[in-house]
């Protein structure tokens, strides 16, 4: 279990260590004995007991081996469980008795520092206070504690807090096991302050890394963490008090003169006087800015005041701020996220970050496990900004508002020379009312162009089954420049905003006309040529051939392991199942959720994946539904052009709107479906460039220069290349990274992130909406009514005839999903991303950008979803 204590010191003065050190003294102790070696700051002095002899009391204690297993199987969830083996665990440590040569080193110790003076006796855990995880409040801490048999007797309860309930289930929810976490000891002497609190050198909230909060209370700062008193709070940037709030601060917590804490009123008179001068404030700051400095990233800080004078009693790494891209260059940045674009907020492994940034179309930032676009900019000139905010407001009106609280700021972007006349919006799209750039309505166009697509893909699988090795990545490198090209293809660009741009103008046009809102939804039902429509219905076909056998459905129903489809033939039907199954994998297997990220399964390596959906499809549905609806939608959008058409033909002017109407409803119908083709080129290419770094893997775990071929999606692109030139790998480097994804999994990436480490959510300014109601952006038209089904997982979903679905996002890998459902909620999304386009082609009214959707509303809800005006009523 805990290995020997091997030669290890089981004491060390905190002076001794630093933050190197967080195996043998914890994560508390060791930004401890970091602080105390910062010029001007002052820490009290102390000793820490090892995690070697933590080591030594976990292995005279064979018994909780058993207890350990037993809650590595729980889970987080199963409350009393973890409760009772915690307590069970806590008992056998603290009945331990402390061996007599530590017992007497710590006597010795605490005879150096004074035997009669009090002590706060801390664990110091090493996973606690971590750059990735802070574990806050997860062990246990006594203050006040006076005598060595006291302090011998908290030493053992430290160590037992390393089982808290709360400390458990934070490891089990984590995927930490527990016995790769060991416990020290921290004892310090106590301060008795005047005054005491918490520094963050940056916002907490919103992630400002210019501004820093204090909160201060009278007396230990245990009141305010306790939350007894509301503290003083002080904002202060640029060492000044922007802003205070001075609370009512009636309680405090004393020491006693016998050991122990004790709460006490405060005199009437001074409880609403400031715990700190604003004096006080910016020298405290100006400490926090010393001590951020040294461990590199922001703090946050529990100090102590005493005669004018502060001691600092912890900092650990503030985990929950979003990082920021790295520029370098001093200057004010603002940053758009491209998972918001992409419909995938979720981190991202190194590799495929950086084979994103290398295939992509515009310069990209990393950070947090996430892309982001620099707009700067964009914003910067006047010209292209009005066009910028333009574009995207249409996409996703949160970013727009976001983008406009920074440009409201004085000086924060400063002001190009405007670059000329006024064009269009980033990305070619037009001005508001416009016709679209000149392109002929031609379905010939479409044609080609996936002709040159399937041709360029086809070449690329054909040409890298000859390289490997060295030369691969030499071939990759041509191969993203093509892949580039084929983005880029200024024809491809124009069917794209051709689609686009008659969306927005028959959406326009027509509101102004006939006083219709999102009249397109209607009319791009079932609209030709949607790879991503297609692929949902396709999967219907797939049930249809496999609906007739029961053997084939009883088998499928029990499927566990991916290579199930050999199994298929020995059941009656089921080689005609597998060849179904296998015919829609080589049209489709190269998706999967959260495609951008090249390291993520696809369903042609996990298609159980997909069994869930089938036997949904199966049960949901009667034969021939795939080409029922298409037809449906084929013939609804139909009538809604004749109606539209004869009412425009009513209005003055009417014979040249309809003729305008009718060129452009030609528009849409012929080019709006290809907006979902280069996605599906780009996740094609993707999975050719895979398979081929997979090859490399493994040769690399035969030569045993890495233990698993996975562990090279936590290398970029270039690292992977030296990792097989030299036929080396840094393990330390995946260990670190693997760490890093966990943490970044658990931020939530904002929509808009300054360089000041600000994350901007944005707001709807919308006053048209019932209270109560949740607001969104109305991107598929019609109102339905039916019960939620709140779904992270695509694999999770269990859905019934009339379910609404709500999740964070939805790629094109959702869209067999779409076919089962009556309506749809994102927390992300905008007009032209994929949910909301396949929402419209399959007719289901869709709210999106419904900020904390799965969180408000409640799995089984009955819900109200208005598609055309941009909001969701949860129902009695």
């Amino acid at each position: 279990m805990y290995g020997d204590h091997g030669d290890l010191e089981p004491l060390l003065d905190l002076r001794e260590v630093d933050e190197t050190q967080i195996a043998v003294v914890g994560g508390k102790a060791a930004h401890l004995g970091g602080l105390s070696r910062i010029d001007g700051i002052r820490v009290p002095a102390g000793f820490c007991v090892t995690t070697a002899a933590f080591r030594r009391i976990m292995a005279e204690a064979a018994s909780i081996d058993d207890r350990l297993d037993q809650l590595s199987r729980l889970s987080p969830d199963d409350r009393d469980t973890i409760r009772a083996l915690s307590a069970e665990i806590r008992r056998t440590i603290e009945g331990i008795a402390i061996p007599g040569d530590l017992a007497a080193a710590i006597t010795r110790a605490l005879a150096q520092f004074g035997e009669q003076a009090a002590y706060a006796v801390r664990s110091s855990a090493t996973a606690e206070d971590l750059p990735t995880a802070s574990f806050a409040g997860q062990q246990d801490t006594y203050l006040n504690v006076l005598g060595s048999a006291a302090i011998l007797q908290h030493v053992s309860r430290c160590w037992a807090s390393l089982f808290t309930e709360r400390a458990v289930t934070y490891r089990l929810r984590n995927g930490i096991d527990h016995r790769t976490v060991d416990m020290a000891v921290v004892v310090q002497q106590m301060v008795f302050p005047d005054a005491a609190g918490i520094l963050f050198t940056a916002d907490p909230v919103i992630g400002n890394r210019k501004v820093a909060t204090v909160d201060a209370s009278f007396g230990l700062g245990e009141a305010l963490v306790s939350g007894l008193v509301n503290p003083d709070v002080f904002t202060v940037r640029d060492g000044v008090v922007i802003a205070r709030t001075v609370a009512a601060k009636q309680r405090a917590i004393h020491a006693l003169p016998a050991g122990g804490t004790q709460e006490v009123t405060i005199d009437p008179q001074r409880q609403e006087q400031p715990a700190l001068t604003d004096a006080q404030v910016v020298r405290l700051v100006q400490l926090g800015r010393r001590i951020e400095a040294h461990f590199g990233r922001p703090q946050d800080i529990e100090w102590c005041l005493v005669d004018d004078d502060f001691q600092i009693v912890q900092s650990r790494p503030i985990t929950t701020l979003f990082p920021i891209p790295a520029a370098g260059d001093g200057e004010n940045h603002v940053y758009l996220s491209v998972g918001h674009q992409q419909m995938m907020t979720d981190a991202m492994k190194p590799l495929g970050l950086s084979m994103w940034q290398l295939t992509a179309m515009a310069p990209m930032h990393e950070a947090g496990g996430r892309l982001f676009v620099d707009s700067t900019r964009l914003l910067a000139s006047p010209t292209s900004r009005a066009g910028f905010l333009e574009m995207v407001g249409r996409s996703d009106p949160l970013i727009r508002d976001a983008l406009e609280t920074v440009l409201d700021r004085p000086d924060f972007i400063a002001a190009l020379p405007d670059g000329g006349p006024g064009g269009p919006a980033v990305g070619g799209a037009p001005a508001v009312g416009d016709a679209p750039a000149p392109i002929e309505t031609d379905p010939a166009i479409v044609t080609e162009l996936i002709v040159r697509s399937h041709t360029s893909i086809d070449a690329l699988r054909r040409d890298i089954a000859t390289v490997s090795g060295v030369a691969l990545f030499d071939f990759l490198l041509k191969a993203f420049q093509e892949h580039k090209r084929n983005l880029g293809d200024p024809l491809s660009m124009q069917a794209i905003m051709a689609g686009m741009g008659a969306t927005w103008w028959l959406n326009d046009q027509l509101r102004e006309w006939l006083g219709e809102k999102n009249a397109a939804d209607t009319l791009t039902l079932s609209a030709p040529g949607n790879i991503t429509s297609e692929m949902g219905l396709a999967l219907l076909d797939v049930a249809d051939v496999i609906r007739p056998h029961p053997e084939v459905v009883a088998f499928l129903k029990g499927v566990e392991d991916d290579d199930f489809l050999d199994e298929l033939p020995k059941f009656a039907g089921g080689t005609e199942a597998r060849d179904a199954f296998e015919s829609y994998l080589d049209r489709y297997g190269m998706r999967c959720v959260g495609e951008i990220d090249i390291t993520r399964p696809r369903w042609r390596e996990r298609p159980t994946t997909l069994v869930p959906l089938i036997l949904d499809n199966i049960k949901l549905f009667e034969p021939g539904a795939a080409a029922r609806r298409f037809e449906e939608g084929r013939q609804a959008a139909q009538k809604k052009e004749q109606e539209v058409l004869e009412r425009l033909r009513a209005l003055p002017d009417g014979e040249q709107k309809a003729d305008e109407t009718k060129r452009m409803i030609d528009r849409v119908r012929t080019f709006i479906g290809y907006r979902e083709y280069p996605k599906y080129g780009i996740v094609s290419r993707y999975f050719v460039y895979k398979q081929a770094l997979l090859d490399e893997a493994e040769r690399l775990v035969r030569a045993k220069v890495l233990p698993e071929k996975e562990d090279i999606f936590y290398l970029t692109f270039q690292e992977l290349h030296d990792v097989v030139r030299s036929n080396q790998v840094d393990g330390e480097l995946i260990q670190r990274r693997k760490e890093a994804f966990r943490s970044y999994q658990a931020l939530t990436p904002p929509r808009v992130l300054t360089s000041d480490g600000e994350a901007i959510t944005g707001a709807y300014r919308r006053d048209d909406v019932p209270t109560g109601a949740l607001v969104g952006l109305p991107v598929s038209a019609g109102t339905i009514e039916g019960r939620a089904r709140v779904i992270l997982d695509m694999a999770q979903a269990d859905l019934e005839p009339g379910d609404i679905l709500v999740t964070t996002h939805t790629d094109p890998s959702w869209t067999p999903l779409f076919v089962a459902i009556s309506g749809l909620v994102t927390e992300v999304g905008g007009l032209m991303t994929h949910g909301a386009v396949i929402a419209r082609e399959y007719g289901l009214p869709a709210v999106v950008s419904v900020v904390d959707a799965t969180r408000l509303i409640v799995d089984g809800q009955r819900i109200r979803v208005h598609g055309s005006d941009g909001y969701v009523e949860i129902l009695p």
